[in-house]
């Protein structure tokens, strides 16, 4: 059998292209269209570099903790603030006890509520 494949290489691809687009486009409107294609590529290279940029910054930044939260005592402190529980003169551990000690007693009164 005879093999009718098209033996052609990369380079030569671009030669059978460009005399496409002159055949379907003329010789007037090909600059026009080169133009457009390269704004377009233009463009997407943009949007792409931003979108990289956009992720370097988000990956390169180190989250930081701020607020009320940026050290195990403060934490402590302000939870132990929102249930009426005076932190002056307390130890950590005395106010984990008194903490769970208000969450656990609040369970349990609202377990009993709900069987009344």
């Amino acid at each position: 059998m005879v093999d009718y494949s098209l033996n052609v290489a990369g380079s030569e691809w671009i030669i059978i292209i460009f005399v496409a687009l002159v055949l379907i486009l003329g010789t007037g409107k090909l600059p026009g269209a080169a133009r457009k294609l390269g704004k377009a590529v233009n463009e997407y290279n943009k949007a792409k570099n931003d979108i990289q940029e956009s992720m370097k910054e988000v990956t390169e930044e180190t989250p930081k903790i701020s607020g009320p939260v940026e050290s195990e005592r403060e934490k402590l402190e302000t939870i132990a603030k929102s249930i009426g529980v005076k932190v002056e003169g307390k130890t950590d551990d005395e106010l984990r006890k008194i903490i769970a000690d208000k969450i656990g007693q609040k369970k349990i009164d609202e377990s009993e509520t709900k069987q009344d």
